[in-house]
């Protein structure tokens, strides 16, 4: 493993965390959630993969650890209800700063902000949808809150299947990420840009990632470490056309892995990774068709869908994974 004392790098999410949806009792955060929401959907989600290296889930308890401002904090998430999230450090309480941006985290993470209740209402009416929402209801749309781990898995997960991606994403954040360790359970954090865009090629090579790959990954480090890209530029006022043209602008970012960085990490809810063929494959489940459909096919079934085309996309990505 690299070890390096440079500051982890964690940016602070889009959506804002209200003074009112937390309670801050130092050990212990507690998170207000909106209904409908489902803490077991949620964590049912999230275990699809027993080889995921940045989370644990033992029972019904989820365990992280959560890089902030040089701190990393290790925390329990649990749901004695579905009204709340309970946030609890496992150590030390951190300072006053720290738990907060720990609270934004989560409520980013956990895409608290959203309120479900709009889209439930057209999806009654979707023939793609309505199902979808009756098998998941209370999912919300798992993302992740910083922005090089988001384009990170997006490019790690370009044409590959997702078993082999989180095999490369393993070997990345064990060869080059930072590890805590609590109770002789070790908890590890992505590599930080900053360490990832001192690298070369050939430091990458044992990962068996492509070459390409490799200098994407790179490339897109140095542009965070540079200033030039940030979710506060990719923001700019929420328009998700602006915001792909920047992302498509950088080599090796693609319409898909554009769209699913937007959809994951900046939370645009019009944000559709139409090429993207785990929903071509879900919308081909859900008729019970021999053929994928056509992108005009996917356009005419979608047209409800607007201004909530990345929860759609979610919600039948979730038939397959």
């Amino acid at each position: 493993m690299m070890n390096t004392n440079k500051r982890i790098y964690t940016e602070l999410p889009r959506q804002c965390l209200p003074a009112n949806a937390w309670v801050d009792n130092k050990k212990e955060l507690i998170l207000h959630t909106e209904q409908p929401f489902s803490f077991s959907q949620n964590l049912h989600y999230l275990s699809r993969s027993n080889n995921e290296c940045l989370y644990h889930i033992e029972g019904d308890r989820l365990y992280k650890a959560i890089p902030v401002d040089g701190d990393i904090p290790v925390v329990e998430i649990r749901a004695d209800d579905d009204g709340q999230l309970s946030v609890r450090f496992l150590g030390d309480a951190p300072p006053p700063n720290v738990r907060a941006q720990v609270a934004q985290y989560v409520y980013d993470w956990f895409d608290l902000g959203t309120n479900l209740t709009k889209f439930y209402d057209l999806a009654q009416n979707d023939a793609l949808l309505k199902n979808a929402v009756a098998s998941y209801y209370g999912l919300k749309n798992m993302g992740i809150p910083d922005l090089f781990e988001a384009m990170s898995w997006g490019i790690i997960g370009q044409q590959i299947n997702l078993t082999y991606a989180y095999t490369l994403k393993r070997r990345l954040v064990e060869s080059f990420g930072q590890q805590v360790e609590h109770a002789g359970r070790t908890f590890w954090v992505h590599p930080a840009p900053q360490v990832i865009a001192e690298l070369t090629v050939q430091d990458l090579e044992a990962l068996r990632m492509t070459t390409k790959k490799c200098e994407y990954l790179i490339g897109v480090a140095q542009l965070i470490v540079e200033g030039k890209l940030s979710k506060e530029l990719l923001w700019d006022g929420g328009d998700c056309k602006k915001a792909e043209k920047k992302l498509i602008s950088i080599r090796g970012i693609g319409p898909w892995t554009a769209n699913y960085v937007l959809m994951r990490c900046l939370r645009m809810p019009s944000a559709f990774p139409i090429d993207d063929v785990g929903l071509h494959n879900a919308i081909k489940y859900v008729q019970g068709t021999e053929t994928k459909p056509t992108k005009a096919e996917i356009l005419a079934l979608s047209s409800s869908w607007t201004g909530w085309e990345s929860y759609a996309t979610f919600y039948l990505w979730r038939f397959l994974y």
